[in-house]
């Protein structure tokens, strides 16, 4: 079964990311998409400690939030953490390459993947282009990955998609489907290797 995508044309307090949409079976029951997905809206951010999954950011008391940020949320069944984690590199590492792609041939700014994180190099200094996140529930292997529009809002320094002029939305489709695309070639390479003796 091929990963589904949607962009999802949320508004108001629904296009509020706060922790409570990385659940299992967001995209189903939420928006109807049964299966291995991804889905994407454009919205502000603002995780409170409650709904915070990653320890090393509860341990900090560190804020996370933004006012205009492209999110993703992948959904993977039957995923183990490890799997979820190299899943959330592969978005990033999209990410990178798609932020790449848009300067063209000369580069105004230098793109740097550091794990799970994108920066962006500024002529003041290098600001960090994405948050994210992998965990896991019973059923499913879960991702929040999420780029940040404008630099608003944000607790440490920044880069936005604004700084390279790449419209939110624009930047959505193009990752839904290469990641989408990414995902289904892999499941392909699973089915048709000979198993060893």
């Amino acid at each position: 079964m091929a990963m589904k995508t949607q962009f999802l044309d949320l508004t108001g307090a629904r296009a509020i990311y706060d922790g409570t949409q990385l659940r299992s079976l967001f995209a189903y029951l939420d928006h109807g998409l049964l299966g291995d997905s991804i889905v994407a809206w454009i919205g502000p951010c603002e995780i409170s400690f409650e709904h915070m999954v990653d320890g090393e950011d509860l341990r900090e008391n560190a804020a996370i939030r933004g006012s205009r940020m492209v999110h993703f949320i992948v959904e993977k069944f039957g995923a183990n953490l490890s799997e979820m984690v190299v899943v959330q590199r592969l978005l990033a590492s999209i990410v990178a390459d798609v932020v790449r792609v848009k300067q063209g041939d000369q580069p105004r700014f230098a793109v740097r993947r550091d794990g799970d994180d994108v920066f962006l190099k500024l002529s003041d200094g290098e600001g960090k282009l994405s948050i994210s996140i992998a965990s896991v529930s019973p059923v499913s292997g879960l991702v929040h990955f999420a780029v940040n529009v404008s630099n608003e809002g944000t607790p440490v320094k920044t880069a936005a998609l604004e700084d390279i002029r790449f419209a939110g939305r624009e930047f959505a489709d193009l990752i839904l489907r290469l990641f989408a695309s990414e995902m289904d070639s892999v499941r392909t390479a699973t089915m048709k290797v000979k198993w060893l003796k």
